[in-house]
Order: structure tokens, then C-alpha cells, then sequence
């Protein structure tokens, strides 16, 4: 979005997501300039080597979640199996043991509502597939503080029960495939480093007055 700056970005996804976030991750280039915090409905059972796993499907460097890691430019972290994901306002992550929200333990809308305090209108908020209601809500308080939210078309989704929930509840200013809405990731991503490119360059300037 020319003109607004964009410092983080959300993910969520439920029943059908792994393949859709790895869709959208593999899209990425590997010198991504945006952190991305990811929420996906996983049984605990399942391991925590599925960010390994999904490591291996694109470019960018994915890790697990670990309690008060900094928020990294370039680096997707996923939530750990069990536990909830937040951002604190040190722009750091915390892990929650919490009771479950919408019946999820992580849950999107944990991650998102604490994102959207944090972050503000320098937030980017991305719902997937899922075939429950976990995100809407948190999809709303991106949209209420000011960051762009974006959910997955409905119709595209494998479960769309979820995207759609979604889309009553929030309106989210975009609607888009998994192919559109990694293109405008990837628009973001040149976006703000062209900004940082500027804002360099204006440092230096101010330093090295003519």
C-alpha cells in the first residue's frame, strides 16, 4: 500500500491451511524484509517439527516460537503446537497456556487482537481456510485499529467456513485467491524495502549535508 508503512504481518489458518500457507509462503523471496507471526490449527499430538517441515517448502527462514523471541524481519514464526502466540508491546513474542478460544489452543484471534494492539495500522492481517469461526474476530480488531485485513475468497478455500465468517462479520478490505493474496505480499515486501531503502538514504543525507 504506496504511502502507509507496514511493519508485520499475520497469518491463520485452520483445516486445509498447511497447504495454503505453504503456497503463500513459497511465493516469497528469501530476503522477505517483513516479519510474519503464523497461527495454525495443529493437534498437539502432531509434533513441533512442522516448521521444519514447512521450512522446506519455500525460501524464507521459518522457526517455532519461542517465549520473549524478538520479532525478526524475514523470519515466519509459527505458534507451537498447545500453545497460544501473542506480540508484546517490546515486539517480542509470549507464549500463553491459556484456555482454548473458539475451541483453539493456539487461536488466531489470540494472535491477531494482540498483533492489532501492538502494531496498529502498520499491521497486515491474512485469514485463510478453516472450518471454524477463530479469526473473525480478530480479523474485526485489525480492521478497527487501522492495519489491512485480508482474507482468503471464500470459494477458493478448501473449508470456507472460516474465510467466510470472516467476511460477514469484518468486511475485510481485501478478497482475494492464495495466488493473489501472495502477490500481495510480495508487493508489500518491495514496498517496504524500498521505504527502508529511502529512509537509508535520507539518514545519510542528513548526515552528509552538500
Amino acid at each position: 500500500m504506496p504511502g502507509r508503512r507496514i511493519e508485520a504481518v499475520v497469518m491463520g489458518g485452520s483445516a486445509g491451511g498447511w497447504e495454503a500457507i505453504s503456497l503463500i509462503l513459497s511465493r516469497l523471496p528469501e530476503d522477505y524484509p517483513l516479519p510474519v507471526a503464523v497461527v495454525l490449527h495443529v493437534h498437539p499430538d502432531q509434533g513441533e517439527d512442522f516448521a521444519e517441515r514447512l521450512g522446506r517448502t519455500c525460501k524464507v527462514r521459518v522457526r517455532l516460537a519461542v517465549e520473549k523471541d524478538s520479532i525478526l524481519p524475514g523470519v515466519v514464526t509459527l505458534a507451537p503446537p498447545d500453545y497460544h502466540l501473542l506480540i508484546e508491546w517490546d515486539k517480542s513474542y509470549a507464549l500463553s497456556a491459556d484456555p482454548k478460544v473458539c475451541f483453539s489452543r493456539p487461536s488466531i484471534d489470540v494472535l491477531f487482537e494482540s498483533a492489532a494492539s501492538v502494531y496498529g495500522p502498520a499491521l497486515v492481517g491474512v485469514l485463510l481456510t478453516g472450518a471454524s469461526r477463530d479469526g473473525s474476530a480478530g480479523i474485526l480488531r485489525i480492521k478497527e485499529l487501522g492495519g489491512i485485513t485480508v482474507v482468503q475468497a471464500p470459494e477458493t478455500a478448501e473449508h470456507p467456513t472460516m474465510p467466510r465468517a470472516a467476511v460477514e462479520k469484518a468486511s475485510p478490505l481485501h478478497v482475494l485467491s492464495l495466488e493473489e493474496i501472495a502477490l500481495f505480499l510480495q508487493r508489500l515486501g518491495e514496498e517496504a524495502r524500498n521505504a527502508a531503502g529511502l529512509t537509508h538514504l535520507n539518514i545519510l543525507s542528513e548526515g552528509n549535508p552538500q
